[in-house]
């Protein structure tokens, strides 16, 4: 890979490794959404998809997640125009903007603990969808920095 490469490359140009290195690992994109259907407002909720090992940051079944969870987020296919579902620190969302990645991101501290580090991860406070009822969502909305 080309030293930072997402400063000269498009999304849609970068090659498979380059695209997995953006993401950061702290699964905030595994964390179940609220939309208001009148306003269009997106909530996060503290509650994660249950395929999302909380400890470890990251999907029991990467490769099959999208059979197994068909509303899966699968970044690489959707639209730019869909990237506010991903939270606003996301590597996507911020290189697809023209933003810097945030100095705590692996690609710039080269440590891949930065993001644990500075509190960005889910693994303090995500609680799995297996134990939450649905109804309860909304209890469960929460302010992502």
């Amino acid at each position: 890979m080309s030293d930072r490469f997402w400063e000269i490359k498009k999304l849609e140009q970068m090659t498979d490794q380059e695209w997995e290195s953006l993401c950061d690992g702290c699964a905030r994109c595994c964390l179940l959404k609220l939309e208001d259907e009148d306003t269009g407002a997106l909530f996060f909720t503290n509650v994660s998809c249950h395929l999302l090992d909380i400890e470890n940051c990251n999907c029991k079944d990467y490769p099959n997640r999208k059979l197994l969870v068909p509303e899966c987020l699968q970044v690489r296919r959707m639209p730019i125009s869909e990237y506010q579902w991903l939270p606003k620190t996301c590597a996507y969302r911020l290189v697809s903007q023209g933003q810097p990645l945030p100095e705590w991101h692996p690609l710039i501290s080269g440590d891949q603990q930065s993001v644990q580090q500075v509190g960005v991860t889910v693994e303090s406070f995500a609680v799995s969808e297996d134990y939450i009822h649905p109804q309860q969502l909304q209890d469960h909305i929460i302010e992502l920095f």
